[in-house]
């Protein structure tokens, strides 16, 4: 018995030896007044109290009733048989009014539990509709479950090719043997109920324990997609049916938004191919057909000058080939996380060199001013720094005029090696700043102004995050775009030769 009760019971029993005793004092009182006043003592011990322990309470009463005001006085006797009537409608006027008082109270409690259900039902498809993601939905579904029902031992149980896989969703893990799994879901399929009783462990201080474990089928529509295992006498089978229904739309939810995002990165991977295909094509159209009419032109007999000028218009376009498939290279690296990377001491002029000598066919055009310090080393790669900030001066040099000026500034500092890069340009768009650094993308301004693969940038950013490093594109005040690259390492002073 609840403390709560206790307490209530002795507290009701005070009250009928206070009001009994209150009554004995007071001269020419009626059984009748008797009658009532115990009789409302008895019905405010109804309203709160259970059935059973509300009779008792009447009970109780009559006694009083007999023993302090039915004569003979002081012995539970009854000599007129006038008072037997007094009893019996005295205790059946109690009882009446108990188990009035306990209906109501279990219909209240009913409705209450049930409001509570549905208040749980539409957190729980609130959740639902909440999660985005897919990877671990089932095991954040059988989570909400057991959280918002209060479930200890909840188990979300669904088919695979290997077996069932069990996703927990308690405090405790519930732990059901595959046979049974097998026989409750062919039950299912010929929508026999599955609700059976069997032997089921979970980790517990007190080791393995039999439990009545409620196995509730998960539908889509008709058709079974998996079972709820439930350990919880608390919820009958129309809470359990509920919630099923629930998570098997939560289920076949989560299963839509992974076709969805399959189908967008089947999408996005077909975009990006076309993307790829259409730079390509033009990147090594141009390159092979210098190639080809200056080698038909090396045929012919041309003066010294003429086969030196075509030669070289052969071999500028060679290392153009060659940049192209180095980035191809790079990339491929890149997605297979298999960038090696080779820490060495240098200054940031040596990173800034090697960087304009890979560049320097596309910067020959453009007027360059370096201002990169040579006092201070840092311990990077300087070939994935240089590679990097190769394709941000060619992305400089591609989107500058001829007439403008790019300025680079490096410097080794605290954070390790900080290059920048600004250009005279037209600038970036600042809707574009989140896709900036991803493969193939090209804005709308890039795509009129020049052609490319949209390679570059995303090369850069996947060879300085293998190195720890990273970079970011900026809008300069007055016109252009500044990209800054940070490659952190360790710095001393540059040695000095004698």
């Amino acid at each position: 018995m609840p403390t709560r009760h206790v307490v209530v019971l002795l507290g009701c029993i005070g009250a009928i030896a206070v009001v009994s005793g209150l009554l004995r004092v007071m001269p020419g009182v009626s059984h009748a007044t008797v009658s009532l006043a115990l009789l409302l003592v008895v019905l405010g011990a109804a309203t709160v109290l259970r059935l059973r322990l509300a009779i008792a309470v009447a009970v109780v009463a009559m006694l009083a009733l007999n023993y302090f005001f039915l004569p003979p006085v002081g012995t539970f006797t009854i000599a007129d048989p006038e008072n037997w009537v007094v009893m019996v409608s005295f205790l059946g006027v109690a009882i009446v009014g108990s188990t009035l008082s306990a209906a109501a109270q279990d219909r209240a409690r009913d409705a209450s539990a049930r409001r509570d259900e549905v208040t749980r039902l539409f957190e729980l498809t609130r959740d639902v509709l909440l999660t985005s993601e897919t990877a671990g939905a089932i095991e954040a579904l059988a989570g909400h479950v057991g959280r918002r029902f209060g479930l200890s031992r909840l188990a979300i149980c669904l088919p695979g090719t290997d077996g069932w896989l069990i996703h927990q969703g308690g405090a405790e893990a519930l732990s059901v043997s595959g046979a049974v799994l097998d026989v409750a879901f062919a039950r299912a399929r010929r929508e026999a109920p599955a609700d059976v009783s069997l032997p089921a462990t979970h980790d517990s201080d007190h080791g393995a324990m039999n439990l009545h474990v409620s196995l509730v089928p998960l539908r889509h529509g008709r058709r079974p997609v998996g079972l709820m295992a439930v350990a919880s006498p608390a919820l009958d089978a129309t809470a359990l049916e509920a919630i099923a229904g629930v998570v098997a739309i939560a289920i076949e939810r989560t299963q839509f938004l992974q076709e969805r995002d399959m189908a967008e990165r089947l999408r996005q991977n077909a975009d990006l191919a076309a993307t790829l295909l259409a730079s390509l094509s033009h990147d090594l159209r141009t390159p092979l057909t210098v190639i080809r009419v200056a080698v038909e032109n090396l045929r012919d007999d041309l003066q010294p000058d003429d086969r030196r000028a075509q030669a070289t218009a052969a071999l500028v376009e060679l290392d153009r080939l060659t940049r192209l498939f180095q980035d191809i290279l790079d990339m491929a690296r890149i997605d297979a996380a298999a960038v090696r990377v080779d820490h060495q001491w240098v200054a940031a002029t040596d990173v800034v060199d090697a960087a304009l000598a890979y560049a320097g066919p596309v910067l020959r055009r453009h007027a360059l001013r370096v201002d990169a310090e040579a006092e201070m080393e840092v311990e990077i790669d300087p070939r994935l720094a240089s590679v990097a900030l190769s394709h941000v001066l060619e992305n400089a040099a591609a989107y500058s005029a001829v007439e403008c000026e790019i300025l680079v500034l490096a410097r080794v500092g605290q954070d390790g090696l900080r290059i920048s890069v600004t250009d005279h340009g037209p600038g970036l768009d600042p809707t574009e700043l989140d896709q900036l650094f991803e493969r193939f993308y090209r804005g709308h301004s890039a795509r009129q102004a020049c052609f490319g693969t949209g390679m570059g940038l995303s090369i850069t950013r996947g060879l300085l995050a293998a190195a720890g490093g990273h970079v970011w594109g900026e809008n300069v005040p007055g016109g252009g775009a500044r990209f800054t690259l940070v490659v952190p390492g360790p710095v001393r002073a540059a040695a000095v030769l004698q």
